[in-house]
């Protein structure tokens, strides 16, 4: 792919293997990358190469000498451990996400000798709304607002472009010095991206907080054409197929809700895949190990492995023909929108934690296309071709 001469140039923190950088695709150029993942790491240069370019180290420990450049846009995919529903609610005070400061020192730093970022994007779970009751929010948004930067945020829903449930938050920040088309600015919140408590979470920040603030105006997608059963590979690499009767122990875990969907999908007439979790339900004495499934042709969010219960697992109904098991690394690939063509770890709890704890590329490529290109001047036509998006391919069909 030819390198275009107005190729805008882009910063990756918080790396993993490179998933910004697949939704940017070959029409960016990455002039640095981080995270300090030894297996992300390596990861990420089985796939982009460029040694050098991705730097494992903690973000504490790097400098303003280690950053080239006057960067376009820098990505942050900041850690969410402590700003998660699931998470021990420590929010930016904790050791994971608390790494967004140190991030920050560098962005003050790259402003200070006058190679201020244009854009600064932040992704992160949409937790971070309500962590501390707003006061983390009102925190990030307070530190664009002192920063020098007109900012706004979204939440996307990666089910949009991928059959996969999973809405993230997007804080993103333009250089007062860059001036914003009106067409990118909408003179409120709309429905599509800016939720209710997105809209409550901006309610509560300080009056210093919003001064800058403004509303992002973001086309309607189009509307997806894949479901959950287009990814579902029938020979798993892998993973193995339950046995009948690992499968029916699975469903006698299931309430009579679930297995009222159970029932209700060898009726369907079609191929029916349905997404299980695994959770415990009850309290005390009376606590139990649950199965639930959605059969709404979107997989669950996929969730870092921390334990058993947090790894997704599939249940092919076809009539009366029920399967199970755990949903295969290549199959999260997909749900991530990665291309075939990406490599992943050869061990299944190294490439789920790889894909579970990654942005969905599509998302970063509609705000390539609708935000970031139009801000920095850039026709996006230009540069579609050099997004390093693979489709999503049918013939995976089980």
């Amino acid at each position: 792919m030819s390198v275009l001469a107005n190729t805008p140039t882009f910063f990756e923190f918080f790396a993993g293997a490179g998933m910004a950088r697949a939704g940017l695709g070959d029409a960016w150029s990455c002039e640095f990358a981080n995270d300090f993942d030894r297996k992300k790491s390596l990861t990420y240069q089985l796939n982009w190469g460029a040694p050098g370019v991705i730097r494992c180290r903690d973000i504490r420990s790097l400098d303003l000498s280690d950053l080239p450049g006057h960067p376009d846009l820098v990505w942050g995919s900041f850690p969410c451990q402590d700003l998660s529903l699931a998470g021990g609610g420590a929010g930016l005070r904790g050791e994971r996400s608390g790494t967004f400061y140190p991030f920050w020192d560098l962005m003050s730093g790259l402003s200070r000798e006058g190679r201020a970022p244009k854009i600064i994007a932040l992704e992160n779970v949409c937790g971070t709304l309500t962590s501390h009751k707003g006061a983390d929010f009102n925190v990030i948004c307070d530190t664009f607002n002192r920063g020098g930067y007109n900012y706004g945020a979204v939440v996307i829903d990666a089910s949009l472009f991928v059959p996969q449930s999973r809405p993230r938050l997007f804080v993103i920040g333009v250089h007062s010095s860059i001036s914003i088309a009106s067409s990118l600015l909408a003179p409120g919140p709309n429905s599509q991206f800016h939720t209710r408590g997105l809209q409550n979470a901006v309610a509560r920040l300080e009056k210093a907080g919003r001064s800058n603030w403004v509303w992002w105006n973001l086309p309607t997608p189009p509307l997806r054409s894949t479901s959950f059963s287009d990814v579902i590979e029938p020979n798993p690499v892998g993973v193995e197929w339950h046995t009948p009767a690992e499968t029916q122990n699975l469903l006698e875990k299931m309430s009579p809700v679930n297995v009222a969907k159970v029932e209700a999908a060898k009726r369907a007439g079609r191929l029916m895949v349905g997404s299980v979790y695994k959770r415990t339900r009850g309290s005390n004495a009376s606590k139990a190990v649950r199965a639930e499934v959605r059969f709404d042709d979107v997989a669950g969010c996929l969730r870092t492995p921390a334990g058993g219960s947090s790894r997704q697992l599939l249940l092919i109904v076809d009539g009366p023909s029920v399967r199970s098991r755990l949903i295969s690394a290549r199959e999260t690939a997909r749900l991530m929108g990665l291309p075939e063509h990406y490599k992943l770890p050869k061990g299944y709890n190294e490439a789920y934690h790889l894909t579970g704890d990654g942005v969905a590329v599509p998302v970063v490529s509609f705000l390539a296309r609708h935000l970031f290109e139009p801000v920095l001047g850039i026709c996006s036509s230009e540069h579609d071709n050099g997004r390093g998006i693979g489709p999503m391919h049918r013939e995976h069909r089980a």
